[in-house]
């Protein structure tokens, strides 16, 4: 495993957890900085509008600029931004703090991709923008409770103290050990991308493009829409007590670590068909849950699969998106917010559900729903594609 990917990982597990332990965080917050709870709770909203605005504003913005260069920028951007909430002394710099630590997060994922599939031979560029995404898969696993842990013992400006020490740390190894442009793998030379916002711009004349920016919001969309009032459905539906959900999510988390490497493994094969079953797989088992979740043992097990078979299809629709656009950078930003957007939408319409009255399980049986239709998009982009064998190479 090149060492550049080590790097890009350790970026990512940064930036997850920034994402993620400001929720085990915001009652500590709120009476530090003596806001209201709804207040505090657009630290985490606030942080995910701007990661949809950030993916597109700034790949457009560094798109003649060269990437290397770009993840040491972004970076630094992310270190400045935890820097500026671990020193807030009020609740408006706090969320500036968050906002500019948020800006990075989709152009790093959408650019590191690219960066990390340039390092390995072309049939392992999924494997290795799934070691990149390991870290916030980890982060994910591990954030909640490490905020909550440091905070409990030390305050929460020491998590991001913390936050921000991984950030230098990245920083320094992506400067260190990333190729300042694109490598040759054994004999096999990194993508070349388009150069210029025009050129990159182009690249959305692909159907294909379209297709599995679609496929990318609504599987996104059906899995977090359920994920989103899943603590409901554990302790109102299936009897778990509150202090069940963490250990649950957890689970959930290490569902997702798996999905991801396997997923990662399986694109480089037969991509397309990897990602048809990863989301009929990812719609079996959200209905399952939903008639299933009165059984804590059946409950258990079935998270764990949701995030396996929901994080399984990511490497292979970032590498997927950015084959078709020929390397740009903004197609692989635009699947980031695509994934931002289609979390919005899911947990909206999970909401609806449960205020239709509809109780805790329809958000499963909607999130269902609508995973099915991006399975029929993804079937539909492969079968236009006529790739139903092995497609390890770049589409022209």
């Amino acid at each position: 495993m090149p060492s550049g990917l080590v790097a890009l990982a350790l970026g990512g597990f940064g930036i997850g957890l920034t994402e993620f332990l400001i929720a085990g965080l915001l009652p500590q917050v709120a009476s530090s900085l003596a806001v209201s709870e709804a207040a505090a709770g657009w630290l985490i909203s606030g942080y995910a509008l701007s990661v949809a605005v950030g993916a597109i504003a700034l790949t457009a913005a560094t798109a003649r600029l060269p990437r290397k260069n770009v993840l040491v920028g972004l970076v630094a951007l992310f270190v400045i931004g935890n820097l500026l909430s671990a020193l807030a002394p009020s609740y408006p710099v706090m969320l500036l703090g968050r906002v500019v630590a948020a800006l990075c997060h989709g152009s790093f994922f959408g650019i590191g991709s690219l960066v990390a599939r340039s390092l390995v031979a072309p049939e392992r560029k999924s494997r290795a923008v799934a070691v990149m995404f390991a870290g916030l898969t980890v982060a994910n696993v591990l954030g909640v409770p490490f905020g909550a842990l440091v905070g409990e013992r030390w305050g929460w400006r020491a998590a991001f103290w913390a936050v921000t020490a991984i950030g230098v740390l990245a920083l320094a190894g992506i400067a260190a050990l990333v190729p300042g442009r694109p490598a040759t793998v054994e004999g096999h030379p990194g993508p070349v991308p388009p150069s210029g916002l025009r050129a990159q711009v182009r690249a959305f004349r692909s159907g294909q493009v379209w297709l599995t920016l679609a496929a990318t919001a609504l599987g996104y969309g059906g899995m977090f829409g359920a994920f989103s009032y899943i603590a409901y459905t554990f302790t109102e539906v299936g009897g778990f007590s509150p202090a069940d959900v963490a250990w649950l999510l957890m689970v959930y988390g290490v569902g997702l670590v798996v999905g991801n490497l396997i997923g990662g493994r399986a694109a480089d094969g037969d991509r397309d068909r990897a990602l048809v079953l990863s989301l009929l797989g990812l719609t079996v088992t959200l209905a399952l849950f939903g008639l299933l979740a009165t059984s804590a043992t059946a409950s258990v097990v079935l998270v764990f699969l949701m995030g396996l078979f929901g994080f399984a299809g990511v490497p292979g629709l970032i590498t997927r998106v950015t084959d078709y656009a020929h390397g740009a950078a903004l197609a692989a930003s635009a699947n980031v917010s695509a994934s931002n957007v289609g979390n919005a939408l899911g947990a909206w319409l999970g909401g609806l559900a449960i205020t239709a009255g509809l109780g805790y399980t329809a958000p499963l049986y909607v999130g269902a729903g609508v995973v099915l239709i991006s399975t029929v998009v993804m079937a539909v982009a492969a079968r236009q594609a006529g790739s139903p064998g092995r497609r390890t190479g770049r589409p022209c």
